[in-house]
């Protein structure tokens, strides 16, 4: 018997390293590449639609946009503009959702009317029947969607093999910010791209990057041990996880992930998650950590070890309800944010390394296609696969159910009245 897999929801001609998700269009936008080396495999960006279809989640491709010989190893969407790191630079791009053209078309000459479908399925190929008339109306009866190169900056000034490693627009969608290969910090105003701040934050090449939504702090991961809170270009405090742990010496971890959130129910509060992997890899692994920090006076409120796995990438959920962790090896998890208890785990659902996760978002594009579910993520690899990960909602339970426990607690309360009551009933 092979091992669980999540459902396979799109299956790309080249590895993904990068997968989000447009809560205005409810687009799914992947990209990844072969890179600049000549083997024949593309670069590109892919559009998909997300449906429900009889409670299971089906994706289309709708639009390729290639990208030469640059592969888009990681981006961030700021309202219909995508920010994509692709070697040396941060490249810009607007995407345009249109709707279908509806025209009416002839009937077929053999009366059996249109075979293929009007979008093409994701991972499937085309009806190899179908004609030019066929591909012209299919082009019609599909939303189209349109690509706009807005220009680039340089991101990253790495002597040899420069990357651009994260990228982050601010919430307000007033800044652009990026962490290269280098060990540099850029921020940009956007959408003018003057450059804004330009500092060393670590020693060795930056692995993550966020900022607060007050725009008041800027968080770094580097590959250097150190997780930086900035206050501009200023080191306002470097963050230590294991202060309290004295069984963890100072250069067994390193920081991987970190990601600002916001905590349900709480206006005002605000939490940073990060994730911390072993530094050498044993035979028997320690345990990688998360750990939960106050957003604002950056103390840490709760650790928790996630597995023997190294986490490969971090995401959080909207709401600030759940986490989503890969692996090296190809796991995806969701954890309950408040506690850090797992909540939804597969192992090696992927079989290689996870590269990127995203939740769908809170927004009404997206309500439809979560289904009856309390938490629907995706997960893309270097299989080339993107995955669906769903969690039934918890708090509805079968009629059934919930008739048993009214009937176990209707002879709980008799028998607690007899006891005090002998003569009852």
């Amino acid at each position: 018997m092979g091992k669980r897999r999540a459902p396979e929801l799109y299956r790309a001609p080249f590895p993904l390293y990068t997968v989000k998700m447009d809560p205005s269009s409810g687009l799914i936008i992947t990209a990844g590449g072969g890179g600049a080396s000549k083997t024949g495999i593309k670069n590109a960006v892919h559009f998909l639609s997300l449906d429900l279809v009889g409670g299971a989640h089906s994706a289309t491709l709708l639009h390729t946009h290639e990208t030469d010989t640059r592969a888009t190893m990681n981006m961030c969407l700021g309202g219909d503009v995508m920010a994509a790191g692709q070697d040396d630079t941060c490249r810009l791009m607007k995407f345009s959702l249109h709707e279908a053209k509806h025209n009416k078309k002839p009937a077929a000459k053999d009366g059996t009317g249109d075979k293929g479908g009007a979008r093409k399925r994701a991972g499937k190929a085309q009806n190899a029947d179908g004609g030019e008339g066929d591909a012209a109306q299919m082009k019609l009866d599909s939303p189209q969607i349109s690509v706009q190169d807005l220009g680039s900056v340089q991101a990253d000034l790495s002597p040899q093999d420069p990357c651009v490693k994260c990228v982050r627009f601010s919430p307000d969608l007033t800044l652009l910010l990026s962490g290269g290969a280098d060990g540099f910090v850029r921020v940009w105003e956007f959408p003018s791209l003057k450059e804004k701040l330009n500092f060393r934050a670590h020693k060795d090449e930056l692995e993550d990057i966020d900022i607060s939504p007050d725009k008041k702090h800027i968080v770094t991961v580097g590959r250097d041990f150190e997780c930086s809170v900035w206050s501009g270009d200023q080191l306002a405090v470097g963050l230590c996880w294991h202060e309290n742990m004295p069984q963890i010496t100072e250069k067994m971890y390193r920081y991987k992930a970190c990601r600002f959130a916001k905590v349900e129910d709480q206006k005002d509060a605000l939490r940073l998650y990060t994730v911390q992997i072993p530094h050498k890899r044993d035979r028997k692994p320690p345990p990688c950590y998360i750990t939960k920090w106050d957003g604002r006076a950056f103390l840490p409120l709760l650790t928790k070890p996630c597995g023997n796995e190294v986490i490969s990438c971090l995401t959080a959920s909207d709401s600030g309800t759940f986490l989503g962790l890969g692996t090296v090896t190809g796991s995806v998890a969701i954890y309950i944010a408040f506690s850090l208890q797992k909540l939804y785990y597969i192992q090696e659902s992927h079989g290689i390394v996870v590269t990127d996760l995203t939740f769908l978002p809170d927004a009404p594009k997206t309500k439809a296609v979560k289904g009856d579910n309390e938490v629907v993520m995706l997960s893309v690899a270097v299989d080339s696969r993107c995955q669906v990960h769903a969690v039934s909602n918890r708090r509805s339970f079968p009629l059934w159910l919930v008739l048993f426990f009214c009937g176990l607690m209707v002879v709980a309360v008799i028998l607690l009245l007899q006891s005090f009551f002998p003569g009852f009933i």
